[in-house]
């Protein structure tokens, strides 16, 4: 009896959809973050962190910033990872709730924390499953 080696290899093209549903899904979490930002400013939460105001648009580049890294972290997990949905989900899963950490405890009130927190879950939210998807299980 032989036994051989069950290994999986990315193609191109399969990297090349990876990433443009990624970059596609990070520009939507960039989008939704920053009406969440908006929309939680008008309604009266502050989005000032330690006495500086955060503008709306430092949600939208920070949650690109962090997005595209997650894509890359995707990348690497479909050529390197034996199961890669599920590596990409546990790993970002846990940066997600790690990402909270700063937000409980910076300079500022309980409603700017929870609009904080809430605009990280919502990029999670988009990017995760959408990224997941494009990875074989």
């Amino acid at each position: 009896m032989t036994d051989t080696a069950n290994t999986t290899h990315v193609t191109t093209s399969n990297v090349g959809a990876l990433i443009r549903t990624g970059v596609a899904a990070t520009v939507a979490a960039s989008i939704a973050t920053m009406a969440v930002a908006a929309a939680g400013n008008l309604a009266g939460i502050s989005l000032e962190l330690g006495g500086a105001p955060i503008p709306v648009t430092g949600f939208g580049v920070l949650t690109a910033v962090f997005s595209l890294i997650g894509v890359i972290i995707a990348a690497s997990l479909a050529r390197f990872a034996r199961r890669p949905r599920l590596t990409f989900v546990r790993t970002t899963v846990v940066l997600t709730v790690l990402s909270l950490v700063p937000d409980v405890i910076a300079d500022a009130g309980a409603a700017t924390k929870t609009l904080l927190m809430l605009t990280h879950l919502v990029a999670a939210a988009i990017m995760i499953p959408a990224v997941a998807r494009r990875l074989a299980a």
